[in-house]
């Protein structure tokens, strides 16, 4: 009796604003529905696997209590400053054990079923575990783990706590668990979308939150050293070479400031580098990685500012709504000139791919960029940022030519960045596993 009464005193237009609105709800829900939940079991820092590779009695790793770091983005890529944590322990990952292992004719058929979880031949597991370092989780992370029943190795998704120790590869990404050996692949899911199951003595940690959980992909270009944080230390950063378990590590203090590069009217994968090169971590907002070709409007915090080792800059690309807290940094120049006007001379602005180090400060955590050149626009990069530059970091390479400031009687160019249309990437597929994350057995490094 209410409600008709109610329906009464609506009117006909209120009515049909109800039945809209509610049309919308159900629609959304309904798509909602249509996207299902990757299952994951949670794998807890020390905790025995049920079916491993290797016995981990036999003390072939050994994993740290460590706090899972907030993240600012689920997808992170391999050679991310600050991504993983290390130690001078030198019982975290013993990879002459695992290779003694694997190599015995005693375990052949454990060995062609690792190596066959990791896309490689039985006789190049060597020369595989001679390139991967062992490191440690410092973010909860997720990855296609493996275990070994019945002769095979069988994967699914798993959680992995921060402080279990893994051997990572030339790219970045996680290898091997290295308590018992299991392989370890990327996570091809969308990282949004994943119901994580605590069970078999894996109870949920503290700390653990769904929303802080990252997935690693491979680094744009082979890396040369990893550049961690000592996990009893926060500190002391540790540079170590890959393929070294520790004995080459140099050291550097986590606390000297490095300034903010000028990003702005760069592409996303060029902001990143400069951001990696400077030892800064690039974060977005967006639930998916922005495309390489994305153009930088705003970072957060702005140009000039001076952080620690491994701090996240957030990247804001055109099509984003910007910094989540309202931030806005240095804009492109604001110079413009009629839109007929062509430009007076071309520009072939590339990447700062390279970058010194000092005597305290952290080498680059790779080699020469490897990746392709971003996309002419016949406009000019914006200048550097004229901040004064951190004592501690690597010093800026500073690609863009000079910007002209006096112009001929036709109209000069504009400096002005296009805005890409290009709409942020949403989540990879859950089900796939793409090919072109196999293991770079033929990078040099």
């Amino acid at each position: 009796m209410t409600i008709r009464v109610f329906l009464q005193r609506a009117g006909k237009s209120s009515i049909r604003r109800i039945a809209v609105l509610l049309v919308c709800v159900l629609a959304l829900s309904g798509c909602d529905r249509g996207t299902p939940l990757t299952l994951v079991k949670a794998v807890a820092a020390s905790v025995p696997a049920l079916d491993p590779f290797f016995d981990e009695n036999s003390g072939l790793g050994k994993d740290a209590q460590v706090a899972s770091r907030s993240v600012r983005g689920s997808l992170q890529q391999g050679d991310t400053p600050g991504l993983y944590g290390g130690s001078k322990q030198p019982t975290v990952c013993d990879v002459d054990q695992l290779e003694q292992f694997l190599t015995d004719p005693r375990n052949d058929q454990k060995a062609q079923a690792w190596a066959r979880a990791l896309k490689i031949s039985t006789d190049r597991i060597p020369d595989y575990l001679e390139r991967l370092t062992p490191v440690l989780l410092r973010h909860d992370t997720l990855v296609k783990n493996h275990d070994y029943k019945k002769g095979k190795a069988v994967p699914y998704d798993s959680l992995l706590q921060a402080g279990i120790a893994i051997l990572i590869d030339v790219q970045g990404r996680p290898a091997v668990k290295c308590s018992c050996g299991n392989p370890l692949r990327p996570f091809a899911g969308d990282t949004n979308r994943i119901s994580v199951k605590f069970e078999d003595g894996n109870q949920e940690w503290k700390g653990y939150d769904r929303s802080s959980v990252v997935a690693v992909r491979p680094a744009p270009r082979p890396l040369e050293k990893i550049v961690l944080v000592d996990v009893e230390d926060t500190d002391r950063g540790i540079s170590r070479p890959v393929g070294t378990s520790g004995a080459k590590d140099a050291m550097f203090d986590t606390r000297e400031k490095r300034a903010v590069p000028n990003l702005a009217g760069e592409t996303f994968g060029q902001a990143r580098r400069s951001l990696t090169d400077k030892g800064l971590a690039a974060g977005y907002d967006s639930e998916g990685l922005p495309p390489d070709d994305a153009r930088v409007t705003a970072t957060d915090p702005p140009a000039g500012t001076e952080l620690g080792f491994g701090q996240y800059v957030m990247l804001s690309v055109a099509g984003d709504s910007g910094p989540s807290d309202g931030s806005t940094t240095t804009p492109p120049p604001t110079t413009t000139a009629p839109p007929q006007s062509p430009p007076s001379e071309p520009s072939t602005p590339g990447p700062g791919a390279g970058s010194g180090s000092g005597s305290g400060s952290p080498p680059p955590p790779s080699g020469p960029a490897g990746s392709a050149p971003p996309p002419s626009s016949g406009s000019p990069s914006p200048p550097p940022s004229s901040s004064s530059p951190a004592t501690s970091s690597p010093p800026v390479v500073t690609t863009a030519p000079p910007q002209t400031t006096s112009a001929p009687p036709p109209p000069p160019a504009t400096t002005s960045v296009p805005a890409t249309s290009t709409a942020p990437v949403t989540s990879e597929p859950p089900t796939s596993e793409p090919a072109a994350e196999e293991p770079t057995e033929s990078a040099t490094v």
